[in-house]
């Protein structure tokens, strides 16, 4: 599988567009028929996908790659499976005074060829949901997978390959200069996964084109505790959020908001449910995922390091491994706004905790910050919880728990403001990837004679009924 040029890119762009215009958009038979095809090749190639993942990562748990790759991908399918045709039903709508002998409705037209780029972090399931949701709106794809895993890039390739013509679906593989051709493209609709920074590049450049742009992106998810609330309970599902893929999800819990009266208990409780999850060690681990690569590995030490030389109290959770890139979960406390590790997204297992003596001091520190792609809330008390879910702002929120929001097939999944623009899972991504066509029959009458003799006092009459 070789890097694409940007002659490939354009012919490949030209090539789906006159196939999409030639062909149509594809029935409700049709798409279930190209979901389940997805969906049978995907379950094939199981074996191939998690050994692709391990040898990108160099150590990458087995049953991770089961329960936060493969199964999400498996269930959307299904998900859009089941209620493709309802969503694909023409939607009624009201007709005015004026125009009751015709009638309107609202159709969910397939927008055409919809470009797609993939991160690293979850690369199969961020690669393929995505196509799925193109798929189930009817459109074609060109899907970009990420560099920096390119084992698992080439079974996506095969994966698509053996299931579609390349004039419906394609694969192209490159550095960083072939994603930026990429998101040049004059596609109809881009959906881009991916830090904040890149997500600005990708915006700026559809932008030139007017191209509608999904952006999935990250920054920095908090964790909110109620006074009060069980540590041992909190601990484990923080420690659960925090640690999946060794910390490397864009929705992780990326620092702890304790009261300053539980903040001990919690770093105990933390130490202890760290420890049951992983009571092996991390290095050479079946259950541990690695750092990517060496630079996210050095990013990592830098900003505990960083941490430590401010003044922060750091807790080694395990040994690490600079050689595999296999990095220990670290708990931080006395930390301030001012460390490195506060002021960027961490994307590790590095956990910092920040004390508060009032939940409105807490949610003002939550404000003060750009909107997070997720908000974690533990807390027994409706008024407290209803509280913070009114004052904040995020992309998705669970209540006593972590991460499980995104599985929820028929919740939405996207940020806001610096976290992200637009969604998509399940109804919303296939609004997301297809156009509101309205559409209006007039009926044999003709509205415009209202206009005219013998009919002009009773629109007269109608006017002034409505616009009074």
């Amino acid at each position: 599988m070789s890097d694409a040029t940007h002659a490939d890119l354009n012919r490949i762009l030209d090539r789906q567009r006159a196939a999409f215009l030639q062909a149509g958009p594809p029935d409700l038979k049709q798409r279930r028929t190209d979901l389940r095809r997805l969906k049978a090749e995907i379950l094939q190639r199981r074996t191939e996908i998690v050994r692709a993942l391990n040898t990108d990562f160099g150590q990458r748990s087995e049953r991770e790659s089961a329960i936060v790759e493969l199964i999400p991908l498996v269930q959307s399918i299904n998900y859009m499976i089941a209620h493709l045709g309802h969503w694909m039903k023409p939607e009624r709508r009201h007709v005015s005074a004026y125009f009751q002998c015709g009638r309107a409705w609202v159709v969910r037209q397939p927008v055409g060829v919809v470009g797609i780029i993939a991160p690293w972090n979850y690369p199969v399931s961020l690669a393929l949901v995505p196509l799925a949701t193109a798929i189930a709106a009817g459109n074609r794809a060109m899907l970009k997978p990420s560099e920096f895993t390119p084992a698992t890039s080439a079974v996506i390739d095969e994966i698509v390959r053996a299931t579609f013509p390349a004039e419906q679906i394609s694969v192209v593989t490159g550095n960083g200069d072939v994603g930026a051709a990429f998101s040049a493209l004059p596609f109809d609709h881009i959906l881009f996964t991916g830090s904040t920074a890149v997500g600005k590049k990708v915006a700026e450049a559809a932008a030139r084109n007017l191209t509608p742009a999904t952006l999935e992106l990250g920054g920095k998810s908090p964790v909110v505790i109620a006074p009060g609330f069980s540590m041992q309970r909190v601990a484990e599902r923080v420690a659960f959020g925090k640690l999946t893929n060794a910390g490397q999800t864009c929705i992780a819990p990326d620092y702890v908001l304790v009261h300053e009266n539980d903040r001990d208990a919690f770093a105990a409780a933390y130490q202890d449910a760290v420890k049951k999850l992983h009571p092996g060690g991390y290095v050479g681990s079946p259950d541990y995922t690695a750092i990517l690569n060496q630079h996210h590995y050095e990013r990592l030490s830098g900003l505990i390091d960083n941490a430590e030389a401010q003044g922060a109290q750091v807790i080694r959770l395990g040994s690490d491994s600079a050689t595999d890139h296999v990095l220990a979960p670290v708990l931080l406390l006395n930390v301030t706004t001012q460390m490195a590790v506060m002021q960027e997204e961490i994307f590790g297992p590095v956990l910092p905790v920040l004390t508060y003596r009032t939940l409105d001091e807490a949610i003002a520190f939550i404000n003060a910050r750009p909107r997070p792609l997720a908000l974690y809330y533990f807390g027994d008390n409706r008024v407290e919880r209803d509280r913070v879910l009114k004052n904040t702002v995020s992309g998705n929120v669970t209540i006593n728990g972590t991460l499980m929001h995104y599985v929820q097939d028929d919740l939405p999944f996207g940020g806001v403001g610096d976290s992200g623009i637009g969604a998509y899972h399940g109804k919303e991504g296939f609004m997301a990837l297809t156009h509101a066509r309205g559409v209006y029959r007039q009926g044999r009458f003709n509205a415009a004679t209202l206009l005219q003799p013998p009919f002009s006092k009773l629109t007269d009459v109608i006017t002034s009924l409505i616009l009074r």
